[in-house]
């Protein structure tokens, strides 16, 4: 498994829409992705202090190269909302977890 991070950047007049902005753009994309075998959960929503429109949203998908292959045909329905709200494409990034016990004993806080 896979976690993935969009960062949005919305433009600066649009910013104080931010939640309803994110709503409209899984409306478009919510749909598909969920129905998708790659699709493991509901993404999450932060917005960043100090920048209102910028917006990270974290979900994890199965595969990295199944995350590529379906975001092409996102990538199309996302055309317009690109134009209206956003000063250009959402960036992905991924990561991988590393599994750190946090609980272990003797750890240093």
């Amino acid at each position: 498994m896979v976690t993935v991070m969009e960062t949005w950047r919305l433009r600066d007049e649009f910013a104080g829409r931010s939640l309803e902005l994110m709503q409209e753009m899984d409306d478009i994309v919510g749909p598909a992705a969920h129905v998708d075998p790659g699709w493991c959960e509901h993404g999450r929503f932060f917005q960043l202090h100090g920048s209102p429109g910028e917006i990270r949203m974290m979900y994890t998908w199965r595969t990295r190269a199944e995350h590529e292959v379906f975001i092409k045909n996102e990538e199309l329905l996302l055309t317009d909302f690109y134009e209206r709200y956003c000063v250009g494409p959402r960036e992905i990034t991924y990561f991988d977890e590393l599994p750190v016990d946090v609980d272990a004993v003797g750890a240093t806080s």
